[in-house]
């Protein structure tokens, strides 16, 4: 049965690292047999440029018909400048909202490969394997009432509110508990409920779930001390489960102790397994067109699609495979130069994968 894989370069350098995540997927394709039919869409700063849109009709119609999405990313100073309504951002919070991609799958894995290039001590995160789940279409990002208002003695005043309904943490606190099970069977709920009374409530909530998954341990942490724990001891997490702000945050602090951010994938799942997927880093508009940027974290979020939303887990295992045998031959882009590695070009670094599948 044929399925239809949605590629949305975006913006930046988008466009180059989602080139070269379609090409392994091609390979796969044939290899494994997927029969997989890939489309592209616009969105984004990309979109604006053609249509006045981030996020035009004819785009979300394709990803609404979609198995599964590949983004590349969104934004860049070009379009800083526009109302926040017509901002490329909005391209892709209308497709996480319109899809209901509620749960966000970070995960912060460090390859053996590249311990010398995390900020870190090798031996504070040698082996880090977490991932981060993040509730993705509720809280601060979405919540009404929001806008800036006139103060009656003239002062202006911006405000934004948290809310989440019990049912959009019971969901995303199901996804996390489902998740532990099928590792280390450990989960932390990141909250601040000593001063919110929102996230109160997600404590609470998480632990009535606790009783339907008795082989998973739960615990708690306030989200300063998770920021802080991550960087003192962040092999004590396996999986982290927290609202849309918080995770926003968390799981950018944990991609840095990998050693880079250009390494690592994502995943935004719907209750159909419908996804989308995408490299946790931006667009990097700074090195856009420079042939510089790391496609990897793209290739391995196609790894991750192949896993979550099509079910073809051995392709996806095919495709990580690949990822760690370049490393192992010394093949770095820029972000992840070591001494005595080979410095290679975005398309040399998906060509290498390539090679090695």
């Amino acid at each position: 049965m044929s399925r239809t894989v949605l590629m949305l370069p975006g913006d930046g350098i988008g466009p180059e690292i989602v080139a070269e995540a379609e090409k392994v997927l091609n390979r796969v394709n044939e290899k494994f047999s997927l029969d997989l039919h890939f489309e592209s869409a616009l969105v984004g700063g990309a979109a604006i440029d053609e249509t006045d849109s981030p996020l035009p009709d004819e785009t979300l119609s394709k990803a609404e018909k979609a198995d599964a999405i590949v983004l590349g990313a969104v934004g860049g100073p070009k379009w800083d400048s526009l109302p926040m309504a017509k901002r490329p951002e909005k391209g892709l919070l209308g497709l996480r909202s319109n899809l209901e991609l509620f749960a966000n799958l970070r995960p912060a894995i460090l390859y053996p490969q590249l311990a010398s290039a995390s900020s870190l001590k090798p031996e504070v995160v040698s082996g880090l394997d977490i991932m981060i789940v993040r509730e993705l279409t509720g809280g601060i990002y979405f919540g009404q009432p929001r806008g800036v208002r006139n103060l009656e003695h003239g002062e202006r005043q911006g405000y934004n509110t948290y809310a989440y309904t019990e049912s959009e943490i019971r969901r995303i606190g199901r996804v996390a508990f489902e998740t532990a099970q099928q590792r280390g069977k450990k989960l932390c709920s990141v909250d601040k409920a000593n001063v919110l009374e929102v996230t109160v409530m997600w404590r609470e909530i998480m632990e009535d779930l606790k009783r339907e998954y008795p082989d998973v341990e739960l615990s708690h942490m306030y989200v300063d001390n998770a920021a802080m724990q991550l960087v003192r001891a962040p092999k004590q997490f396996d999986v982290i489960v927290t609202g849309n702000m918080f995770g926003d945050i968390l799981s950018d602090e944990a991609a840095m102790l990998t050693g880079s951010i250009g390494m690592l994938p994502s995943a935004s799942l719907n209750s159909q397994k419908q996804g989308m997927y995408e490299p946790c880093h931006g667009s990097a508009p700074d090195i856009a067109g420079k042939g510089i940027a790391n496609p990897l974290a793209t290739i391995l979020s196609a790894a991750m699609m192949l896993r979550y939303s099509l079910e073809e887990e051995e392709a996806a295992l095919a495709i990580e495979a690949a990822v760690s045998e370049v490393l192992d031959q010394g093949l770095r882009t820029a972000d992840i130069m070591s001494e005595g590695a080979t410095r290679v070009s975005t398309r040399e670094m998906g060509d290498a994968v390539l090679n090695a599948l």
